[in-house]
């Protein structure tokens, strides 16, 4: 053995005694058996104390693996081992587009009436230079020269308040994007899918039609049609509809991104008048578009019954009456439509113009022609359409307008219908039946007209059900 591993194992000894002395005067201040004073058996406390040592040196045991012979030459080992560094590649991070950034910053404006586009700009504060930029590469100016309410632009506009991009709708499915770019505009035409959906719109009339429609989402444009196109042979809507008759109408309508364009035309309807069922349906015959009934009969027939848009009857046709004027009792040939001046007034049928002029009581008055005896005389009017002696007029042309010229009291239009020279009364006279369809074209109305007629029967069905059972009694309680 050489004097260094003399030293080296008396050192080793000297620090494992140190140890075991340290050890044993920890164990003897806490275990007072240890010190002599040990009287061979331990206390409740000092197996505490002794259960409580032993369970922290097993703890550090087996958090600190060095305390241990075995381990500690593999800790050393570990520690000892060379080390290896590696530097790895990491993906670069996305970058944002500038586009994105670019266009973050878009402002809608709303066009109200009378609004232009250069008023637009200069509340935006914007410059006139920028817009006439713009205006000069847009194909479609029009689009923005001719701006309706209601139009919706877009303003891309940066932190400077410098005009970006300028957005606008060319028509319902094409928005149209002009950008700046130094000197240049860039136009990007940008497409936005639209969707057509076939609905039913039933009610009641209630207090008015045009009201209740109008609430159930029906436009204003639609009712018109279907007072004063579809069933205006058919029914008075002035005298024969009462508020509990019921109504439905089949129509298109546009959507684009949850909003409402606009509705099309009225593909079929059905309306029930004191509990005598009405129906409509709409279909393209020998290049023309028409309303057909359920059995494929044109509804248009030879005369309009009301030459004035739906209004109230002020004077009904009546073999005695006193003039309101002259004060005298005499029949009254003829129909009073109350309404207001300059009201237009239509042509009743195809016809020839007999008289245009001033006729005594009448006043400014028309006489249209039919031919076959039929005439009709168009009273106390304001002022003449276009039209003159001689000249052929269209059922539904404007020819004149309401007023009150003549012995009248009040203006409204006084209408009268001659068969052969015979007043008739132009609200009850039978007129015969215009020829239905046949063959081929019969058998195409059904097949075109069977879906529409199925969605206003299922409506109905449900509402008519809901009616029954909200108007159907309680039965009384028992007891």
């Amino acid at each position: 053995m050489t004097a260094g591993e003399s030293r080296s194992s008396r050192r080793e000894r000297l620090d494992k005694l140190r140890e075991s002395i340290l050890h044993r005067k920890v164990l003897a201040r806490h275990l007072p058996g240890l010190n002599g004073t040990f009287s061979g058996r331990w206390t409740r406390r000092q197996w505490a104390h002794a259960s409580l040592f032993a369970t922290l040196g097993a703890l550090v045991a087996a958090v600190v693996p060095g305390f241990s012979g075995p381990a500690t030459g593999t800790m050393q080992a570990s520690l000892s081992a060379p080390r290896i560094t590696q530097s790895l590649a990491l993906p670069a991070p996305a970058a944002t587009p500038r586009e994105d950034i670019a266009h973050d910053n878009w402002r809608q404006v709303t066009v109200e009436s009378g609004q232009t586009l250069g008023r637009i700009f200069e509340d935006l504060g914007l410059s006139a230079s920028t817009m006439h930029r713009l205006l000069d590469a847009a194909d479609d100016r029009q689009a923005l020269t001719r701006l309706r309410p209601g139009a919706v632009l877009g303003f891309d506009i940066a932190a400077d308040g410098q005009l970006r991009a300028l957005r606008y709708e060319r028509d319902d499915i094409h928005q149209v994007e002009l950008s700046l770019a130094g000197d240049e505009v860039r136009k990007r035409v940008i497409e936005r899918p639209v969707s057509t959906r076939t609905v039913v719109i039933s009610g009641e009339v209630g207090k008015s039609l045009f009201w209740s429609a109008r609430k159930k989402g029906l436009p204003g444009r639609s009712i018109n049609q279907l007072t004063d196109e579809i069933f205006q042979y058919d029914i008075d809507f002035s005298s024969d509809v009462v508020a509990s008759d019921r109504y439905s109408v089949v129509v298109e309508q546009l959507w684009r991104e949850g909003e409402l364009l606009r509705t099309g035309n009225i593909l079929a309807a059905t309306f029930t008048v004191r509990g005598k069922p009405h129906s409509a349906f709409r279909f393209e015959h020998d290049g023309k578009v028409g309303y057909f009934n359920e059995e494929g009969r044109p509804l248009k027939g030879a005369f309009i019954r009301m030459p004035v848009q739906y209004t109230r009857i002020s004077s009904r046709f009546t073999k005695a009456r006193k003039h309101p004027v002259l004060g005298r009792t005499r029949a009254h040939q003829g129909v009073d439509f109350a309404a207001s001046t300059g009201t237009p007034i239509k042509a009743a049928g195809n016809a020839r113009v007999a008289f245009v002029g001033w006729k005594g009581g009448y006043g400014r008055t028309v006489i249209l022609d039919h031919g076959r005896g039929y005439t009709t005389l168009y009273a106390h009017m304001s002022r003449f359409g276009k039209e003159r002696a001689g000249q052929r007029v269209t059922q539904g042309d404007v020819i004149g307008y309401v007023g009150s010229s003549g012995l009248a009291t009040g203006p409204h239009l006084h209408y009268e219908f001659r068969v052969n020279g015979v007043h008739r009364n132009p609200l009850s006279v039978t007129m015969p039946p215009p020829d239905p369809l046949r063959g081929t074209a019969l058998a195409q109305f059904r097949a075109q007209t069977a879906q529409s007629l199925a969605k206003i029967r299922q409506v109905e069905d449900v509402i008519y059900a809901r009616a029954e059972t909200t108007d159907k009694p309680k039965a009384p309680r028992k007891g």
